[in-house]
């Protein structure tokens, strides 16, 4: 969790050639504009203001980066996409903005995975559909995928796990899970899972101190040394 605590704004983007081009792996946050995109950020990054949450949504059109790591050192990069199918938004710019998406979707070359937003009471609608469907090449190929199902304390535990259920069948070869900002449900599991995401690889030492269970102790142990 610490980790994404850290989050800062690096910059932000009306198209995608304006992007700079990173080596770091990159999380893009993506869903309706209703689905509680910018509260989940804010949530997860431990910061109230750090994505711009509109009280008319849809009114957001840029493509904003925010900064991970530690000490100042970038090791990965939050992405916040412009939220889509919000009617008050005019059709043309409906549409130029799916374009943008879409393109960064299938484009971005260090994008490592896909955070999908979705208000399990709605349910996927027809622009989702679409957005997993220009993915899902890149998930075969390796792209991670995530269904978060945001409001979860809307529902009823039954009601979660139907839910949940469905998702995971619309995943498509990601994963699913339920948030709640509220009532903080699923925050640190989706906040290790980004952190899986980004450092596929532990450090050298740790592989080698994690290699069999009974040597989980003395990796502890020499943790603990090199801290005092």
């Amino acid at each position: 969790m610490g980790w994404m605590h850290t989050a800062r704004f690096l910059t932000t983007a009306p198209e995608l050639h304006f992007l700079p081009a990173l080596e770091v792996p990159e999380i893009a946050f993506v869903g309706r504009s209703n689905a509680g995109k910018s509260t989940c950020i804010n949530t997860l990054t431990q910061q109230r203001q750090l994505a711009f949450a509109s009280r008319k949504p849809g009114r957001t059109q840029h493509i904003n980066l925010f900064a991970l790591g530690k000490q100042g050192v970038t090791d990965a990069v939050l992405t916040d996409l412009p939220g889509y199918g919000y009617a008050a938004v005019p059709q043309r710019d409906k549409i130029r903005w799916q374009q943008v998406m879409a393109n960064y979707l299938v484009s971005r070359e260090n994008l490592a995975g896909v955070v999908l937003l979705i208000d399990p009471r709605l349910g996927m609608t027809e622009l989702d559909e679409v957005l997993l469907e220009v993915i899902r090449p890149r998930v075969e190929a390796g792209l991670k995928f995530m269904l978060l199902l945001t409001k979860a304390d809307k529902l009823t535990r039954s009601e979660q796990a139907k839910a949940l259920s469905i998702a995971r069948l619309q995943a498509g070869g990601g994963e699913a899970r339920l948030f709640s900002a509220l009532k903080r449900q699923g925050v640190e599991d989706v906040a290790q899972r980004l952190w899986q995401w980004t450092h596929p690889h532990p450090p050298a030492i740790e592989r080698f101190f994690t290699a069999t269970p009974a040597s989980n102790r003395r990796l502890t142990l020499l943790k603990e040394e090199c801290s005092a």
